[in-house]
């Protein structure tokens, strides 16, 4: 009888121990979720764009609208995917519900692009709410030269 009390506390315990632990996870950090964006670029993943975007970003479209607009308008692009060979943060900054990743993005034909991925912190997960390109020829003469 007093190995089943003992028993039962344990598992109160350790079940206790897990729900603040789940509770107590901030989940992706901002770089996660600039890289996660990249990637889903990388590969056209439509549905996995909109997850991580913030309505700034969707067009004003729900789930369904914005996948089938966006698969409409690269339908013809299939030389726009599968172009990363990795996907990495050059820096990062965060203050408060705010961040700004710096992801570099190393093509597979050797080209290297730098991209600026802001994020903002909403209903405890972080959105990507801005993107801006910034390719680059890294060793070869600036951009407008």
């Amino acid at each position: 009888m007093v190995i089943v009390a003992i028993v039962g506390i344990l598992l109160m315990v350790v079940s206790v121990a897990v729900v603040v632990a789940i509770a107590m996870d901030p989940g992706p950090q901002p770089e996660d979720v600039a890289v996660a964006y990249e990637v889903a670029w990388d590969k056209l993943d439509f549905e996995s764009l909109y997850t991580l975007a913030g309505p700034e970003l969707r067009d004003g479209l729900d789930r369904r609208q914005f996948v089938v607009a966006k698969q409409a308008a690269y339908a013809q692009q299939h030389a726009m995917t599968g172009l990363a060979e990795r996907v990495g943060v050059d820096d990062g900054a965060t203050a408060g519900d705010a961040a700004i990743v710096a992801t570099r993005v190393e093509l597979r034909d050797g080209g290297v692009v730098l991209n600026r991925v802001d994020l903002a912190r909403r209903k405890g997960r972080w959105e990507v709410v801005g993107y801006r390109l910034a390719p680059t020829d890294v060793g070869g003469p600036p951009a407008g030269s």
